[in-house]
């Protein structure tokens, strides 16, 4: 499992003061309101920073950090994800999970046929949607709803499905 999860990306400087735009990539924004410390990764090293003012702004968050003060100092963070311990994570509640919990784990169907693994998360409107790829490089579209996932097993990390007709086509 993960001991690092990504909350948000900074898409861009906001205003002169260091302040940054954030497309959030957690199910609930408003967690930033009670969030004081991330983690940004700048693809070389990952810095801790002390968050000292959230906003928002449509889908997006503004941030402000105690360690920059000015755009010159944050232009280069563009694209950089920012991430929280575990820890700092908000519990899942009962059957959920995070999703780079679901990455990479093996599906299987309720009569073991080996389908792959979880190479990606959907999230759609209406329900998350698994992406796994098959030996073959195929992928099978798997929608997570109580009538397909039987259940998920994080510890031998497997997830046993039952495929709904036409979800092989």
């Amino acid at each position: 499992m993960e001991d690092l999860l990504q909350v948000g990306a900074i898409t861009s400087p906001h205003g002169l003061k260091g302040e940054v735009k954030v497309f959030p990539t957690t199910d609930d924004p408003k967690r930033f309101l009670d969030l004081k410390k991330v983690l940004l990764d700048t693809g070389k090293e990952q810095i801790p920073l002390t968050i000292t003012s959230v906003k928002f702004s449509k889908q997006m968050v503004i941030l402000k950090f105690k360690q920059y003060n000015h755009i010159n100092e944050i232009e280069g963070f563009k694209g950089k994800s920012l991430f929280v311990t575990r820890e700092q994570a908000v519990p899942c509640e009962e059957d959920e999970y995070f999703i780079a919990d679901l990455i990479g784990i093996s599906a299987v169907t309720e009569e073991g046929e080996a389908l792959g693994q979880i190479k990606d998360v959907l999230q759609t409107g209406a329900n998350d949607v698994y992406v796994i790829a098959g030996e073959s490089g195929k992928e099978l579209l798997v929608p997570a709803i109580k009538d397909c996932v039987q259940s998920i097993d994080l510890k031998n990390k497997t997830i046993t499905l039952r495929l709904l007709a036409g979800l092989r086509d």
